[in-house]
C-alpha cells in the first residue's frame, strides 16, 4: 500500500463531465444526472484500500443524511482491475449492496475520469456547490487506519453545511490521504509519482 495525498485541485474549478455505468443498476450516470442538486460530492474510492474500508459505513451515513438536504453523492472506482480484481465492477456492486450505498458507484475503466479530476488517492473527495464549482477537496476527517480515531466525516460535513448555509469554503482544507489509484501500466498521469 502506497499512501499518497490528493492533488488539491483549484477551488472554483467547474466539475469535469463524466458518463459512466453504475455497477449496481447497470444504468448510465453522467454529471447531468445531478442537475438541480444543492451540491455534489464526487468521491473516488476502491474496495480494498484500508483508508476507504475505514470510512465506508460513515460515508453511507453521510450520503443518507445529506440526500435529504439536496446534496448528491457519486462514487467512482478507477483502479486497474486486471491487477486488482477486488476492485472489479462485480465486487463494486457487492460492496455497494453490503454497505447500503444510496448513491451510484461507477466504474471508470479507461481511468479518464480520474485523470480529468486529477484524482490521486482513495478516498479522494471533490465537493461541488449548486453551480458545480469546486467548494471543498480534502480529507473526510482525520481518522486513519491504525490511529484509533472513529470516522465521523467531520471535515466533509462542515464543508457541506457551509454550502447549505451559503457560506464561503473552509479556509483550511487538509488534503485527503489514501492508497494511490492503481493506474494501468503506461496510463499514469503526469501528476502521479
Amino acid at each position: 500500500m502506497v499512501a499518497v495525498n490528493s492533488t488539491m485541485l483549484e477551488l472554483g474549478t467547474k466539475a469535469p463531465h463524466f458518463e459512466l455505468k453504475d455497477t449496481v443498476t447497470g444504468k448510465s450516470v453522467s454529471l447531468n444526472s445531478f442537475e438541480g442538486s444543492r451540491g455534489l460530492l464526487v468521491i473516488f474510492i476502491s474496495n480494498h484500500c484500508p483508508y476507504v474500508k475505514l470510512i465506508k459505513k460513515e460515508l453511507a451515513s453521510f450520503a443518507s443524511d445529506y440526500k435529504k438536504k439536496g446534496i448528491d453523492v457519486v462514487a467512482i472506482g478507477s483502479n486497474d482491475v486486471q491487477n486488482y480484481p477486488d476492485d472489479s465492477p462485480e465486487k463494486m456492486k457487492e460492496d455497494a449492496q453490503n454497505f447500503d450505498y444510496n448513491f451510484p458507484y461507477l466504474f471508470d475503466e479507461s481511468q479518464e475520469v480520474a485523470r480529468t479530476y486529477k484524482a490521486a488517492c482513495t478516498p479522494d473527495l471533490f465537493l461541488f456547490d449548486g453551480e458545480l464549482k469546486l467548494f471543498y477537496r480534502g480529507q473526510f476527517d482525520d481518522s486513519r487506519p491504525g490511529n484509533g480515531k472513529t470516522p465521523t466525516g467531520k471535515d466533509l460535513r462542515e464543508a457541506t453545511d457551509r454550502i447549505l448555509y451559503g457560506d464561503n469554503p473552509p479556509e483550511k482544507q487538509t488534503p485527503s490521504i489514501g492508497c494511490n489509484i492503481k493506474w494501468k501500466k503506461g496510463n499514469e498521469p503526469e501528476y502521479f509519482g
